[in-house]
């Protein structure tokens, strides 16, 4: 009787171990979001702001979608405060090419802290900051840049 048992809870434990065979499927993001995973395109648009931001940058999607904090971690706030840091000194690099690498700072970013962006915006343009400064090695504020 008690080998039974034994066998039974054995049989169970490795039936429970047995992983689920359903998708798991994504929730997409309230703001329009289309991403292109031959080129790495991110595009976000809100056509009630009238603003667009598009993110076209090799490995972007695929480090968003695997490293990066998930949407909610940080708050609205936080992400809005750090991205005027970040978007300041950015635009300061692409002032000044032959202090930095142009191929590096080459678009100037029009944010404005007036300008409510929306939560999304703010996640994939702060997330967009972290994945730059790992990936090429820079240092854009006081921060360093960690995930």
């Amino acid at each position: 009787m008690k080998n039974i048992i034994i066998v039974f809870l054995i049989a169970l434990a490795m039936y429970s171990c047995k992983t689920s065979n359903k998708a798991i499927v994504d929730k997409l993001p309230e703001i329009k979001e289309t991403a292109l995973t031959n080129n790495d395109t991110v595009r976000i648009a809100n056509e009630e702001l009238e603003y667009e931001i598009i993110i076209i940058e090799p490995g972007f999607y695929p480090w968003l979608r695997s490293i990066a904090r998930q949407r909610g971690y940080y708050s609205q706030k936080f992400l809005e405060s750090r991205n005027r840091i970040l978007v300041t000194e950015y635009n300061i690099r692409v002032n000044q090419p032959l202090q930095f690498d142009p191929n590096l700072y080459q678009n100037r970013i029009d944010y404005s802290s007036f300008t409510d962006y929306g939560y999304e915006v703010n996640y994939l343009l702060y997330n967009y900051f972290l994945f730059f400064q790992l990936e090429f090695n820079q240092k854009l504020g006081p921060y360093i840049p960690r995930v």
